[in-house]
C-alpha cells in the first residue's frame, strides 16, 4: 500500500524547493499535477523523469478511481501548479478519498502564497483566516465581505487581475477606506510587488496601470470595540505635537487611549508628517 505525498512546489521563483520535495518526485511512482506541461518545466529543470499524469478541476471525478488504483501498489506524488496542494484547489478531495480507503496521506511543506503575502504584510499574524478566491458574482462577493466588516482577525483572500478592481471597491464600501491592507503580486518572481497601506491607497495604486498577474490581498481585521479609526489617531497625534509635546510622547499616549500599537501609532505620525 503506498502513500500519497502533497509536495508544495514554486510560486514563482523555481529555486524555492527543497531537497526533500526533489527527493519525493524523483522516487514515487507517478506525480498528478493541475497542468503537465506547467510542472513538466519544474520536472526538466532538476532532471527529473518521474512520469506525469493530470489531476484538475474538470477531471477530478474521472481521474480519482485510477489515482487511488494507483496508491495501492506504489507510491504517488499531488502537486498543484504553484505552492501547497489542496488550498484552493480539487486536491482536499483526492486527500479526503485517499484517507477513506486508509492510505498514508504526508505534507511535503514548502511554497505558500497565502503564507508567504501574511508575513511579509506587516499586519498581525498570530491569528488569520484564508478564504480562497472570494465570489466571482458581486451579490455573492460583497455578502461575504459585509459578513467579514466586524472579523478581528487579519483576512486572506486571492484574487484575479480582471476582478482586483471591483473587489477593492466592494472592500471599501464595506470595511472602509481606511482599513489596513496590504497586496502581494507575482509574489518570488521578477517583478514582485508588495504594497502596503490602506485601502484607498492600494486601490489608487493599483489603478495607474493595468492589473497583471495573480493577486494576494492580505486585509487588517476590524478594530477592536472603541478602538480609534486611523484618520482619528493621526489627528489626536499631530495635535499634541503642536502643542510641543515629542512625536515619540504623543504616540506613546494616543496609543494607551485609543486602543493602537504604540509603534504602529508613531508610523502613522510620521507619515503624515
Amino acid at each position: 500500500m503506498g502513500t500519497l505525498y502533497l509536495v508544495s512546489t514554486p510560486i514563482g521563483n523555481l529555486e524555492d524547493i527543497t531537497l526533500r520535495a526533489l527527493r519525493i518526485l524523483r522516487e514515487v511512482d507517478i506525480i498528478a499535477a493541475e497542468d503537465t506541461r506547467h510542472t513538466g518545466k519544474l520536472l526538466k529543470r532538476y532532471e527529473i523523469t518521474t512520469k506525469l499524469t493530470s489531476y484538475h478541476e474538470h477531471n477530478k471525478e474521472a481521474r480519482e478511481a485510477h489515482l487511488l488504483d494507483r496508491l495501492e501498489g506504489g507510491d504517488l506524488a499531488l502537486v498543484s501548479d504553484a505552492g501547497t496542494p489542496g488550498l484552493s484547489d480539487p486536491g482536499f478531495e483526492l486527500v479526503g478519498a485517499a484517507l477513506e480507503r486508509g492510505y498514508e496521506v504526508t505534507s511535503i511543506p514548502g511554497p505558500s502564497a497565502p503564507i508567504a503575502a501574511l508575513v511579509a504584510s506587516g499586519l498581525p499574524t498570530d491569528s488569520f483566516i484564508f478564504l480562497g478566491y472570494l465570489p466571482r458574482k458581486a451579490g455573492a462577493r460583497r455578502a461575504l465581505i459585509e459578513s467579514l466588516a466586524n472579523e478581528r482577525r487579519t483576512l486572506v483572500v486571492f484574487e484575479v487581475p480582471h476582478r482586483i478592481q471591483k473587489t477593492l471597491e466592494d472592500l471599501i464600501a464595506f470595511l472602509g477606506e481606511d482599513r489596513l491592507a496590504a497586496v502581494g503580486r507575482e509574489l518570488t518572481k521578477l517583478h514582485e510587488e508588495i504594497i502596503r497601506g490602506t485601502l484607498s491607497e492600494l486601490q489608487a495604486h493599483i489603478s495607474t496601470g493595468k492589473p497583471r498577474g495573480e493577486y494576494t490581498l492580505v486585509l487588517g481585521g476590524a478594530p477592536a470595540p472603541g478602538k480609534w479609526t486611523e484618520h482619528e489617531v493621526i489627528e489626536a497625534v499631530c495635535a499634541r505635537v503642536d502643542t510641543g509635546l515629542s512625536r515619540s510622547s504623543a504616540a506613546r499616549q494616543i496609543a494607551a487611549e485609543s486602543g493602537w500599537d504604540r509603534q504602529e501609532v508613531y508610523r502613522l505620525s510620521l507619515e503624515e508628517r
